[in-house]
């Protein structure tokens, strides 16, 4: 890669992919009814604003300039969600499940990346790719528990 834009470039992605998550997990809040469901829920919405500030500032503090919308991934996470909420709690969850899925293999591409700073490298490992792993666990705990 070329310059540090081109290397924090991956950051931005994976940045937009947190704010989708953030707006998808809002939504959900809003309709899911099962109290134990809507606990995990708020966790993993925290742990998902936790990442964007987290992002942010790597960012930020190399130099580069931090995304502040989701872009079309959020928009088309969005309309799944919406669809999901009239088809109730476990459609909502797994439509969760999905999103943190393809989030994780966001992560796993990134560390895959050769250029990828060192700096950010640890961040990801240490933390966020971890937390991906668990939101699919909990996730996948809601939902035995609704059926």
């Amino acid at each position: 890669m070329d310059n540090l834009m081109d290397r924090i470039e991956p950051l931005n992605r994976l940045l937009r992919g947190e704010l989708s998550a953030v707006e998808t997990y809002e939504q959900a809040l809003e309709t899911v009814s099962d109290q134990r469901a809507l606990s995990e829920l708020e966790r993993i919405s925290g742990e998902h604003h936790q990442a964007v500030g987290l992002l942010r500032e790597q960012i930020r503090q190399f130099g580069g300039i931090a995304d502040e919308g989701s872009g079309a991934w959020g928009l088309f996470a969005q309309a799944v969600e919406g669809t999901a909420r009239v088809f109730g709690d476990t459609a909502s969850l797994k439509v969760l499940k999905e999103g943190e899925e393809h989030g994780l293999k966001e992560y796993q591409a990134i560390m895959d990346d050769p250029d990828l700073l060192p700096e950010f490298k640890s961040l990801l490992t240490e933390r966020l790719q971890l937390r991906q792993k668990e939101h699919i666990e909990a996730l996948n705990r809601c939902m035995e528990t609704l059926h």
